[in-house]
């Protein structure tokens, strides 16, 4: 999922459930905004309301808003791409730990490091810019806040290969990262599948273990994320239609060399993650799953924006059954009504055939901790959570890279040096790199 702000919906519609989220959650703030100047006529404006959160959760944002004022920045003489920059303060630009700052449409990266000062008068803060990957930061005036640190795997110093991965209507880019040194564990591949409003980049806090665990990386795109085919809707299906698309990656690796992959889900990613563990036919070669901040209950995620955002319960409780009715195709423009109650595995704990490691903020604003806590509870067996501090959505590794680390560094060893499951044979021709 990512992140972007609803602030003008009066304006303009809701444009995206994005995965960075702004000041107060993401667009969604301005659905408070709006039901309350419409108070006295709540009642009819209820069914605009649901209608336009139910668009919101399923049409992807080709543009999400740079909704961070950038007021100066200050380049460190001699060396290009190192200073200090002042943004306006948020909940995100005063959280410890390296982020990106997008600007310039997209087309400028930044990536920030620690905070230096913080003016509450001026309600600004300063950090340090650790590198300046593309733009000119001096000429920006707004940017948008990310969890993502590199943009490709070469910022990150990894050698990496290019390939294409066959797709309905097309080929899905990816990035391949080779292990500099193969262990025992150079069959197994982890396969890293991004979040809502993201991009594949968002894998590559990841590699450091894989690299470290000797695993080869497989960073994959997937229909509606702008780099992917889109779906023939257009639309998101949240986990539920996007799915085979990651089978098409696990088949690409079994193809080339693997015998089994890992899924490293963030956000949304983890709702597919779970998808295709359950869905397909290549399950049993997917040894377990790593999910960062990851939507284990749909109907939790939409029930708390709109409680966050201040609409009505009714106009929330409407704008789910939209997404879920055949009736409510003509408003969301999807091919087919989502199943929430499927993408719902606090309920369906006892579905969960593969062993799970959830890493999640105590302050996650966008999906909150309630559901991995509970899916954790019920499924002991398979399923473990670790918890973290302060991170917002999907930002665990960005507060606390040691801990990430070594937690799934841990899970891993275990998981990878004990008895492996039964293997399926391959019926597919081999995939053309």
């Amino acid at each position: 999922m990512g992140d972007s702000n609803l602030r003008n919906i009066v304006r303009q519609p809701f444009r995206g459930l994005q995965h960075q989220p702004a000041k107060r959650t993401v667009r969604w703030s301005a659905v408070g905004a709006i039901t309350g100047a419409l108070a006295g006529t709540a009642l009819a404006v209820i069914p605009t309301l649901a209608s336009i959160f139910a668009r919101t959760v399923v049409t992807p944002d080709p543009k999400p808003t740079e909704d961070v004022h950038v007021y100066n920045y200050w380049p460190r003489r001699g060396t290009s791409g190192h200073g200090l920059i002042e943004l306006s303060i948020t909940h995100q630009t005063t959280v410890r730990g390296q982020y990106a700052l997008v600007f310039d449409e997209g087309n400028g990266v930044a990536r920030i490091g620690a905070v230096t000062a913080t003016d509450r008068k001026r309600d600004t803060v300063t950090r340090i810019v650790e590198e300046v990957y593309s733009g000119d930061l001096a000429q920006t005036v707004r940017g948008r806040w990310a969890g993502f640190v590199w943009p490709t795997p070469t910022e990150a110093g990894y050698a990496f290969r290019n390939i294409d991965i066959p797709v309905d209507d097309g080929l899905a880019p990816a990035w391949f990262i080779k292990p500099k040194r193969p262990s025992q564990h150079s069959n197994t591949w982890l396969i890293t599948v991004h979040g809502r409003g993201s991009k594949r980049n968002e894998g590559l806090r990841m590699m450091r273990v894989a690299q470290r665990m000797g695993m080869p990386g497989l960073l994959v795109s997937y229909r509606n994320d702008g780099d992917a085919p889109d779906a023939r809707d257009r639309k998101f299906g949240l986990g539920a239609t996007e799915w085979p698309d990651i089978e098409a990656a696990i088949l690409y690796a079994l193809n080339n060399g693997a015998t089994s992959v890992v899924l490293g889900g963030f956000s949304m990613g983890g709702a597919v993650s779970l998808q295709v563990m359950y869905r397909s036919a290549l399950s049993s070669y997917i040894r377990g799953l790593v999910l960062v901040g990851p939507v284990i209950d749909w109907m939790d995620v939409l029930r708390h924006q709109a409680q966050i955002n201040k609409l009505p319960h009714i106009a929330g409780k409407l704008g789910s059954w939209l997404i879920e009715s055949p009736w409510g195709k003509t408003i969301t423009g999807l091919a087919s009504p989502v199943d929430l109650r499927r993408l719902d595995w606090v309920a369906r704990s006892d579905d969960i055939t593969h062993p799970i490691l959830i890493l999640h903020s105590e302050h996650d604003d966008f999906v909150p901790i309630g559901p991995s806590a509970q899916l954790a509870a019920k499924n002991r067996q398979l399923v473990s959570l670790v918890r973290f501090q302060d991170a917002r959505h999907t930002r665990e590794w960005n507060v606390d890279p040691e801990r990430f680390d070594s937690a799934m560094l841990t899970w891993l060893h275990v998981l990878l040096t004990g008895p492996q499951q039964p293997r399926l044979s391959l019926s597919s021709p081999k995939t053309a790199e």
